[in-house]
């Protein structure tokens, strides 16, 4: 392996957090949605879907894991990056069929909504975790 690459794939290196959050949000969203293609009709003549709300929640808690993985490392930029690209790329190559012709905007809200709420998340883990990464305070040595 070449040098360069094994700088970047670092534990230490921004990349690593960028692409293990992408490919995790990728493989999230076709085990949690990605099988779900149908809308369901109903009564009224409406439709709903396709996706059920236990599946978004589904996805959104998985998630969590490496988001957390990320953040709780300070790869707070990696975590948000990785997580939205993976989740627009998802949703950009499960929508376009969408008869609406509206499958962009919905895209975009979900980058949109994915920014904002990885950031959240991310620094408040960043936040809540940064107590065991503090150096401990030593005693006074006596002279």
């Amino acid at each position: 392996m070449s040098q360069r690459l094994q700088h970047l794939l670092k534990p230490s290196s921004p990349l690593l957090p960028t692409l293990v959050t992408a490919v995790a949000s990728l493989t999230l969203w076709a085990l949690w949605l990605g099988w779900d293609q149908r809308r369901d009709l109903q009564p009224d003549g409406s439709s709903t879907g396709p996706y059920e709300a236990w599946q978004v929640i589904g996805l959104v808690l998985t998630l969590l894991v490496p988001v957390y993985w990320a953040a709780s490392r300070r790869h707070i930029a990696g975590a948000v990056a990785g997580t939205t690209t993976g989740l627009t790329v998802a949703s950009f190559y499960d929508w376009p069929d969408d008869a609406s012709g509206l499958y962009v905007i919905g895209v975009g809200m979900v980058m949109l909504g994915t920014v904002a709420v990885t950031t959240a998340v991310s620094f408040l883990i960043a936040a809540v975790t940064a107590g065991g990464s503090r150096p401990q305070p030593t005693a006074p040595v006596a002279s």
